[in-house]
């Protein structure tokens, strides 16, 4: 099969055939139509996220089931699925209580533990295959539906988390990234106010077409200042940091009103100071969010077939045209997610 290989970290795609998988007892094997490209898989690339080389990267896929192994029941040849990204145990009490992410044997991830979706076809655990609604046309719109595993879910995830609740203030720090965005939509579904702060003025028109009613000019400095004006001094219900750089962290907290709830995930994961006065005397809390479970991507789907959200993908290419493709998202051009297209 055809299948971009990473040698090492931070090297380029080599474009190389590769044997076909074949699928063990308890795996099967997708035909991969689109897979996502976001800042999960380049900081793998760019070496940024260990993980073992050579490495096929790539998670957030459309496919269609082609072969599966002894043992699989539920899936069938033809089976329109995508992949969860955790290679979680499946028996260990979180993941009993389906909290995946908490996994206490996870094994890893698709993309770097296991070869992912940079290819013709990928093989994974069948476990870790999902089925896609009937009601999305997943040959249409493949690199779309492959990224809801995270553009949308993860935001969907984060909605549970901080208990949203319609009327809220949700400020989301790192407003204009790839997931970002997508949380300024969820917000937006959730019927919340919705602030988007970022230092990319360039991409605050999308943030406000994404459902961001306010934006705020990291780039200006003040940033605590400026949402309190926005909130009238109340300060807000809900902040979200994909950024989780020190500052980012510490604006977030500083900028949150009584019984406010601040939410890390991803980004930097810096270390930074936190008032427990503060979180006393306002009831404040400080929440961290990891990925989704199984059943969040389920929900996510659901959500895109009934017409009530869709995920925003700008830049699409072949697989051949990756490079490229990657070098806008290590730079932040891509608005919205960016996918490639194997088949």
């Amino acid at each position: 099969m055809k299948a971009l290989v990473l040698r090492a970290p931070n090297t380029p795609f080599e474009l190389a055939n590769v044997p076909d998988p074949v699928p063990g007892p308890g795996e099967a094997v997708a035909r991969v139509l689109a897979c996502g490209s976001g800042l999960t898989i380049q900081h793998v690339k760019a070496g940024r996220t260990k993980a073992k080389f050579p490495r096929i990267i790539g998670h957030e896929i459309t496919g269609e089931i082609v072969a599966v192994g002894a043992g699989v029941k539920g899936l069938a040849a033809g089976d329109a699925v995508t992949a969860y990204f955790y290679l979680d145990c499946g028996h260990c009490r979180w993941c009993l209580d389906k909290l995946e992410p908490l996994c206490e044997n996870l094994g890893g991830n698709v993309g770097r533990e296991c070869d992912g979706g940079y290819a013709e076809y990928i093989k994974l655990p069948a476990r870790n295959y999902l089925r896609i609604p009937e009601a999305l046309d997943h040959r249409a719109h493949p690199a779309e539906i492959g990224v809801i595993t995270d553009a949308l879910a993860t935001p969907l995830k984060v909605l549970r988390r901080a208990d949203v609740k319609p009327g809220e203030t949700v400020a989301v720090f790192g407003a204009g990234g790839g997931l970002g965005i997508h949380q300024l939509m969820m917000a937006r579904w959730a019927r919340a106010r919705v602030i988007a702060v970022d230092t990319a003025a360039i991409k605050f028109d999308a943030c406000r077409k994404a459902g961001a009613d306010d934006v705020v000019d990291a780039s200006k400095g003040g940033v605590v200042e400026q949402l309190m004006e926005l909130t009238q001094g109340r300060g807000v219900d809900v902040a979200i940091d994909y950024v989780s750089s020190k500052s980012t962290l510490e604006a977030a907290c500083l900028s949150l009103g009584r019984r406010g709830r601040m939410v890390t995930l991803g980004g930097s994961g810096q270390s930074f100071p936190v008032s427990a006065e503060q979180l006393l005397k306002h009831e404040q809390s400080v929440l961290g969010s990891r990925y989704v479970t199984r059943s969040e991507v389920v929900e996510a789907l659901d959500l895109v077939a009934r017409g009530e959200v869709w995920p925003l993908v700008t830049d699409i290419r072949p697989l051949e045209e990756a490079e490229a493709l990657h070098a806008r998202i290590e730079r932040g051009e891509v608005i919205g997610r960016a996918a490639v297209t194997i088949c």
